[in-house]
């Protein structure tokens, strides 16, 4: 990654755009690689929207502690229940806590990466929702970020639009309503989601173009400036084995960047590495999810170092509890994000 940007100060955030493989700020110019954090939980497991109506100052309080960590970019996950607990109705409270984060994030300097379309919890998940056939959930879907990007299009706050975390379009014929698979995933959550459950003769790629480009036109008639992307698992590539059906290359030509989530491995960061160059396509490259779940902090390290020629910018995680709060847990769990988070700060 780049040399960190400098970030506008409140009342002058510049927006950021595309300039060949690199993000820069629209006005001065200036390079921007993101460096921050998925905010996808707290620590106590809870999305965003479970605690942001009764304790906002806890929301308040992170993204100062993420800026004090170094971060200029937060990715926060909303969850389609929570905005749109009806086809045709969506939660206008929820919307303008949307719009309060957007002026807290201005406030603070950071950056919003706003992924979308959310199933993380299974049993909040709108049954409405579950028994959708495809084209009626891809009209969801479409709602559910003419929404947002009508209340977000205004705010320079705002670094990109991730339609969704994770989709997959399965190569045969799954079960109706069978949308989220066979089971939960890390944390008991379910990030992995499918777009479609029947090929019906078309091709795995001709189905995520087709669902790319209905999504990105629906957020498009609101906002027409925010780059768009899609967070690819990184099994995205087209070999023997597992394989999501979304390949980067179709993203790279219906959105504006391309975002992969890359864990590396214990002895095995030379194949996360040769896994992210096949990611490059001719613009920006964000490892949008990262962290050293199954290495040491030194493999680590050196991950990212290698990565930086390829990737524009990384975003790690951030659960609400400081280096010092995770000092005093002794878990080693907590142990291991602590490391990271010092990592983090430290920049090295």
């Amino acid at each position: 990654m780049a040399a960190l940007a400098l970030v506008g100060s409140a009342s002058g955030m510049e927006r950021i755009t595309i300039s060949g493989t690199s993000f820069i700020l629209e006005r001065s110019g200036r390079p921007f690689a993101p460096w921050g954090f998925n905010y996808d939980r707290d620590s106590r497991s809870r999305e965003i929207e479970d605690y942001w109506e009764l304790e906002w100052s806890t929301v308040e309080q992170d993204f100062r502690e993420m800026k004090d960590l170094g971060a200029n970019v937060v990715r926060v996950h909303l969850q389609i229940g929570r905005f749109l607990p009806e086809p045709d109705r969506p939660d206008q409270a929820n919307l303008a806590r949307l719009e309060r984060l957007l002026a807290l994030a201005e406030r603070t300097g950071l950056y919003l990466d706003l992924t979308g379309l959310g199933c993380y919890h299974k049993p909040a998940v709108p049954r409405w929702y579950d028994a959708l056939d495809e084209a009626g959930r891809w009209r969801a879907q479409k709602r559910f970020w003419s929404e947002i990007a009508a209340r977000c299009a205004k705010s320079p706050a705002v670094f990109c639009y991730d339609l969704m975390n994770e989709p997959v379009v399965p190569g045969g014929k799954d079960e109706p309503g069978d949308w989220l698979g066979k089971g939960p995933g890390f944390g008991g959550k379910y990030y992995v989601q499918k777009i479609s459950l029947d090929l019906a003769g078309r091709t795995r790629g001709e189905v995520a173009r087709r669902w790319l480009v209905t999504l990105r036109d629906a957020i498009r008639e609101h906002d027409k400036r925010t780059p768009i992307t899609v967070g690819l698992v990184d099994w995205s590539l087209d070999r023997p084995g597992l394989f999501s059906g979304i390949t980067p290359g179709i993203v790279a030509d219906e959105l504006d960047f391309v975002s992969v989530h890359l864990y590396p491995q214990a002895g095995k960061v030379a194949e996360a590495l040769a896994t992210l160059k096949q990611f490059a396509r001719g613009k920006p490259l964000v490892i949008e999810e990262t962290f050293p779940l199954s290495c040491s902090i030194e493999e680590f390290r050196r991950f990212v170092k290698d990565a930086r020629p390829t990737a524009a910018g990384l975003i790690g995680f951030y659960w609400g509890q400081t280096p010092a709060e995770l000092e005093r847990s002794g878990s080693i769990g907590d142990a291991i994000t602590r490391a990271w988070l010092l990592y983090f700060k430290n920049k090295e």
